[in-house]
C-alpha cells in the first residue's frame, strides 16, 4: 500500500523571494559574469562576428517570441480575465448555481489513495456548492469499482451524488471515454448541464466549480475550458522540477492563447465542457475512433491524445468556437515514476510530441479565420520552433569541429546565458526561484526537438505505456519495411540538408582556401 502524504502547493501561483533562493540566483548570475568576461570562450572573436550575428537574430526572434506570450499572458491575468472573474462571482453571490453537475471519469488500476483523493474532492466542491452531481466512470478493472463503491458508502451521507460504472472490455482511455460519454447520452442531458473531464490520478483544489461554472453563463459561446494544472511526482527530485517548470511555461502560453477567445488543448486531466456537445455521435465517435490517413502510413488511430481529440472536434465547429483558461482554479495531478526518470520523460515527450505533431496538422489545415490568426500562427510556431531550436547545437559541433574545445566552451556559455534570461519569465510563473530552470529549460528544448523530429516522420508509431502498455501493432510483410525503411531515409535526408545548409551559411568561410569552396557551392 502506498501512502501519499501531499505536497502543499501555493494555489495562486503567487511568486515569494526565498533568501536561499536569492544567493544560488546570485551565484549562477556572478558565475556566468565570470565565464562571459573572463574565461577564453572565443565568443567575441571577429572570426565569429557572421555566427555571432545570425545566431543573435534567430535568438531575437525567438526571445520575441517569448516576450509576446509574456505581454500577451499579463494583458489576459491583469486586465481581460479580473474582469470576468468580478462578473463571475457577482452572478455566484446572486445565488445562481446549474441544477447539477455530470462528471466523466476514467481510471485504470489507479492507487487507491489517489482515487480517494479525487472522490474527496469531488465530494467537497459538492458539499461547498450544494450542487447534485452524476458521475459517470469509465473502469477497466473491477477493483477500482469496488475502491469507489467503498469510499462513497462511507462519504457521501447527506449528498445528491450517484454513480454510473461504465467498464470497458479492452484497454484505452479513448473506449473508456466513449462509453462513459454514451452511457451519458443514455441518460438524458439538458442544453444547460455541464460536463467536467478528469482523470482518475487528478483531484480538484477548492473552489473549482465556484471559479468555472458560472464563465459558461457569462460567455454564451463558450463551448469549454480548461484549468491551470499542476503536479506532485513521487520519484526524483530533478522530474519534480521538471513539471514545475513545464507547467509554468504551461500557465504562461495559455494564458497569452486565451487572451484570442481560444486554447489549443482542452486538458484531458481537468476540463469543463456543456452536456451537449460532448453527447453529439459526432464528438464521441472523434473521440474514441480519432485517426489520420497520411500518405506514408495509410490510415492508423491515436492511442492517447484525447485532449487534442475535443479540442479539434470544438475548434472545427461550424462558425467556430470559443474556448477558455481559467488560470485562478487548479487540477493537481499525482505521479508515480520508479527509477532515474529519464526513461519517463522519454516516454512522455514521445507520446507528447507525437499527439502535438498529429493534431497540429489538421488544425493548421483549418485556417487562420477558424481557429484565430494568433493560435493558428502557434501551432505553425511549433513546427517552426523544432527546427530553430537544432541551430544551435549543429552549430556548436561545426565550430568545435573546426575550432576546437574553445568554440564547445563558448557555445556551452552561450547556451546558459540565453536559457537564464528566458527562467526569469518562468521563475514568475513557477512562484519561486528555480537555478535548474536554465539547464532543464535546454534540456527539454533539445530533446522535445529532437523527438518531434524523431516523430514527423513517424506520426503512426504510437505507444502508452501506463494505459495498459498500448501501442501499434505492425503488420508483417514488404509493406511495414518499406515505411520503415522510407521513413527513416526522409528524416535522414531532412537533417543532413538542414545540418548542410547551416555549413554552407555559418562554417564554410572559416576552412582554408574557403573561397574556392565557395565558388563550387555559389548559386550564380
Amino acid at each position: 500500500m502506498v501512502v501519499l502524504a501531499m505536497r502543499q502547493l501555493d494555489i495562486q501561483r503567487r511568486f515569494h523571494m526565498s533568501l536561499p533562493d536569492a544567493l544560488r540566483l546570485l551565484l549562477l548570475l556572478g558565475a556566468l559574469g565570470v565565464m562571459l568576461l573572463y574565461l577564453p570562450n572565443n565568443i567575441f572573436q571577429p572570426s565569429t562576428g557572421r555566427i555571432i550575428l545570425a545566431l543573435g537574430a534567430i535568438g531575437l526572434w525567438r526571445f520575441g517570441w517569448w516576450f509576446t506570450h509574456f505581454v500577451r499572458s499579463q494583458v489576459y491575468a491583469r486586465v481581460t480575465f479580473p474582469r470576468l472573474r468580478a462578473r463571475a462571482e457577482q452572478l455566484w453571490q446572486s445565488g445562481w448555481r446549474p441544477k447539477r453537475i455530470f462528471y466523466m471519469l476514467t481510471t485504470f488500476r489507479e492507487v487507491r489513495e489517489t482515487t480517494e483523493r479525487l472522490l474527496a474532492s469531488i465530494l467537497d466542491e459538492s458539499r461547498r456548492t450544494a450542487i447534485p452531481v452524476k458521475i459517470f466512470f469509465g473502469t477497466f478493472d473491477p477493483l477500482d469499482e469496488q475502491i469507489v463503491t467503498t469510499y462513497l458508502v462511507r462519504h457521501t451521507e447527506g449528498l445528491d451524488v450517484t454513480v454510473t460504472f461504465v467498464r470497458q472490455t479492452v484497454p484505452g482511455k479513448r473506449v473508456s471515454i466513449g462509453l462513459a460519454l454514451r452511457a451519458m447520452s443514455r441518460h438524458g442531458v439538458r442544453d444547460d448541464d455541464l460536463v467536467v473531464f478528469m482523470d482518475g490520478d487528478t483531484y480538484l483544489e477548492p473552489g473549482m466549480l465556484q471559479k468555472c461554472l458560472p464563465i459558461f453563463v457569462l460567455r454564451p459561446q463558450l463551448d469549454g475550458l480548461t484549468t491551470d494544472e499542476r503536479s506532485i511526482l513521487y520519484g526524483p527530485t530533478w522530474m519534480q522540477y521538471w513539471l514545475d517548470m513545464r507547467n509554468a511555461q504551461r500557465h504562461l502560453t495559455m494564458q497569452s492563447i486565451a487572451l484570442s477567445g481560444k486554447i489549443l488543448t482542452l486538458t484531458g486531466r481537468c476540463s469543463f465542457f456543456r452536456a451537449r456537445d460532448v453527447v453529439q455521435e459526432s464528438f464521441i465517435r472523434l473521440v474514441e475512433a480519432d485517426h489520420l490517413d497520411h500518405w506514408l502510413w495509410g490510415r492508423f488511430r491515436f492511442l492517447s491524445g484525447d485532449d487534442k481529440s475535443t479540442a479539434y472536434a470544438l475548434l472545427s465547429k461550424p462558425g467556430g468556437t470559443e474556448l477558455g483558461y481559467v488560470p485562478d482554479a487548479v487540477a493537481t495531478t499525482i505521479e508515480f515514476v520508479e527509477g532515474d526518470g529519464f526513461t519517463r520523460v522519454r516516454q512522455n515527450l514521445l507520446r507528447w510530441s507525437g499527439n502535438l505533431l498529429r493534431n497540429g496538422g489538421r488544425c493548421i489545415a483549418l485556417g487562420p479565420k477558424q481557429v484565430g490568426w494568433f493560435p493558428w500562427w502557434c501551432m505553425v510556431d511549433q513546427r517552426i520552433a523544432m527546427w530553430t531550436t537544432m541551430i544551435g547545437p549543429l552549430t556548436a559541433c561545426w565550430l568545435t569541429l573546426l575550432g576546437g574545445p574553445a568554440m564547445l566552451w563558448a557555445s556551452l556559455v552561450m547556451v546558459l546565458t540565453t536559457r537564464t534570461v528566458l527562467s526569469l519569465f518562468l521563475f514568475y510563473y513557477a512562484g519561486r526561484i528555480y537555478v535548474s530552470f536554465p539547464f532543464l529549460l535546454y534540456f527539454n528544448q533539445i530533446t522535445n526537438a529532437s523527438v518531434k523530429v524523431y516523430m514527423l516522420f513517424r506520426l503512426a508509431k504510437q505507444r502508452w505505456r501506463n494505459r495498459g502498455d498500448q501501442k501499434v501493432t505492425e503488420s508483417q510483410g514488404w509493406l511495414p519495411t518499406f515505411q520503415n525503411a522510407m521513413s527513416a531515409y526522409l528524416m535522414n535526408l531532412y537533417l543532413a540538408g538542414f545540418a548542410f545548409t547551416l555549413f554552407i551559411l555559418f562554417i564554410v568561410q572559416k576552412i582554408p582556401h574557403a573561397a574556392l569552396v565557395q565558388h563550387v557551392f555559389a548559386w550564380r
